[in-house]
């Protein structure tokens, strides 16, 4: 007897796989993330850091980024760089002495230097503090990686990295499962470019 519930569970492994096949065709995207995945590798192999961010599942998507480059991925390597800003005392200090729009942003001027790299992930692309962090790392010279849904409107450079994964997501849920496997994939690129991993 097949479950009441079997179809529902169809149903999201079928809109996950269009999403993907979706993301899959977009070559602009395609090519964003070959090329923010090598920028990030060489910017570890010249020894600067990585620095992550988001809200709610984005923040982690965040953490999870930078322990798989403080950790483990496939393979044992040594450490990279990398940090999630995460931190309960300065999000919450920073939240109520400031306001939550800044307590990325200030993390960043008080530990990042030009050349460093910030990911930067918002599924709405509009998050307040994502937006004001992405300000912060061009002030300090960082170059950003932005993984949204549909872009961050203008709040990138020419020479920061554009993911943008929609339309092939049209949930929440959907765009931070293709998020995750664009962060799986910017590991494994690091990991190449930074120490010839394959």
């Amino acid at each position: 007897m097949i479950h009441p519930h079997f179809r529902t569970v169809i149903q999201a492994l079928g809109d996950a796989h269009r999403a993907t096949v979706s993301l899959m065709g977009n070559q602009a995207v395609l090519e964003a993330i070959a090329s923010a995945g090598s920028h990030m590798g060489a910017a570890l192999r010249a020894g600067r850091t990585i620095y992550s961010c988001g809200n709610g599942g984005s923040m982690a998507d965040a953490m999870h980024f930078a322990e798989e480059l403080t950790g483990r991925y496939r393979k044992d390597r040594g450490p990279l760089a990398a940090t999630a800003i995460s931190d309960p005392t300065h999000l919450t200090c920073v939240a109520n002495d400031y306001g939550f729009e800044h307590v990325f942003s200030r993390y960043i001027h008080g530990h990042a230097y030009a050349g460093d790299v910030l990911l930067a992930i918002s599924t709405s692309g509009t998050s307040a503090n994502v937006l004001r962090a992405i300000e912060a790392a061009h002030r300090c010279g960082m170059t950003v990686v932005g993984l949204s849904a549909a872009g961050f409107h203008g709040a990138l450079h020419a020479d920061d990295y554009d993911i943008a994964t929609g339309p092939a997501g049209s949930t929440t849920d959907r765009v931070q499962e293709l998020h995750i496997k664009v962060i799986h994939i910017l590991v494994q690129l690091i990991e190449r470019v930074a120490l010839g991993v394959e």
